[in-house]
């Protein structure tokens, strides 16, 4: 694929990243791979697909595309779309067990919320390996043997990805904004657009400088508002605020200042920052959101059932996790950063782990396994 194309495809899905964009599932053949090649499997969301080819020019590999409703890993994860099933159709049905004379199959880490490789492993034959979070890093891990670096395991909210969190949110609001615009006041159309692609930027662009203030530091359960709806307000009245200041300083200098002008202005800036703000943690890969009932709950290490295992250091993206081998014990002394993805309680084999809330109201592991969080937040969401 070419550099022109391959860009083209990132900045139209990114532009539409709210929305599933499925692609084919199925085999891919990747270079001049034999029975000895590594087999890799992701979502059927195109641009992941798109990228995880890019990340494996070069090698001689099968790719797998499972079903995930065009959605992409963590996300089709969490919300059961990603799941047993998806995993064990491709192993079954694409003709991968008649190219490899092996049977392991190296998974994006960010599934591990939603394929439990006991199961895969019992139907299948297939021993699943957790790959890195990222696609870039595949090559530096199959360069590594297939260990990861601590670097590989965790997830992040660098530049590109606050862009991209930008650009989503931006392109549905001004596409709506400019046609209710259109038909009421088509003066605005142009003003209204740019206001919220930039208020969407500076939103994400400036997320690190206050995020640890609106949201009470990074992942700190402890500190962090326990009510989602005063989560809401801060970050609401702050941004709100902001505008409306600049906006009294503008209509000061150019003389502009009419009832009209104000509540045009006030009832859009309203509007759009309100939506952005509702769940600004959600649209984040490192904090937890704020519309999901198990906000409340953080996860709970019984260590009178821990071995030590080490799938929980394994698949956690905040990497809250340490494993004492020599103690067949875990412990958790990055809790704090935890985002309650479930993967820690899917992945292990003695149920150590599960949700608690202040109330006392437990979640056990085989709720985490069964049921998958809906649009809402809930987990009613059957995964297979």
């Amino acid at each position: 694929m070419s550099q022109v194309k391959y860009l083209l495809i990132n900045v139209v899905e990114t532009l539409l990243r709210f929305f599933p964009v499925p692609c084919r599932t199925g085999l891919i053949e990747t270079g001049n791979p034999d029975q000895n090649s590594p087999v890799f499997l992701t979502c059927n969301y195109h641009l992941t697909v798109q990228r995880v080819k890019r990340a494996l020019k070069g090698m001689d590999c099968y790719l797998l595309v499972c079903n995930s409703g065009g959605i992409n890993v963590w996300c089709g994860s969490a919300g059961g779309h990603l799941n047993n099933h998806s995993v064990i159709s491709v192993l079954k049905t694409s003709g991968i067990e008649d190219r490899v004379n092996h049977r392991k199959v190296i998974v994006p880490q960010l599934a591990a919320s939603g394929v439990d490789q006991r199961v895969i492993l019992q139907k299948t034959g297939w021993k699943m390996i957790w790959g890195p979070v990222y696609a870039k890093q595949i090559f530096a891990f199959m360069k590594n043997k297939g260990k990861k670096t601590p670097e590989m395991k965790v997830v992040r909210f660098p530049l590109i990805q606050r862009i991209e969190a930008a650009v989503m949110w931006a392109f549905p609001l001004s596409a709506a904004a400019g046609l209710l615009t259109a038909l009421f006041w088509p003066e605005m159309i142009l003003s209204s657009i740019l206001f919220i692609w930039g208020i969407s930027f500076m939103v994400f662009l400036l997320f690190p400088l206050y995020s640890k203030w609106v949201l009470g530091g990074e992942n700190n359960q402890e500190s962090r508002p326990k009510n989602s709806f005063f989560e809401i307000l801060r970050v609401f009245f702050c941004l709100w605020a902001t505008f409306l200041v600049g906006l009294l300083v503008y209509s000061g200098v150019t003389h502009s200042f009419n009832n009209g002008f104000w509540l045009r202005w006030g009832i859009l800036s309203l509007v759009v920052v309100f939506l952005l703000s509702i769940d600004l943690a959600g649209s984040t890969p490192v904090y937890k959101s704020g519309m999901h009932e198990d906000r409340l709950f953080t996860v709970q290490l019984d260590k009178g059932k821990c071995r030590g295992a080490n799938f929980c250091e394994q698949v956690c993206p905040r990497n809250c996790f340490e494993v004492h081998p020599k103690k067949h014990s875990a412990e958790m002394p990055r809790a704090s950063q935890c985002v309650q993805c479930g993967a820690c309680m899917v992945q292990c084999p003695f149920d150590a782990l599960y949700f608690k809330n202040p109330r006392g109201e437990v979640v056990t592991p085989d709720i985490i396994r069964k049921y998958k969080l809906n649009l809402m937040g809930k987990r009613a969401l059957k995964m297979d």
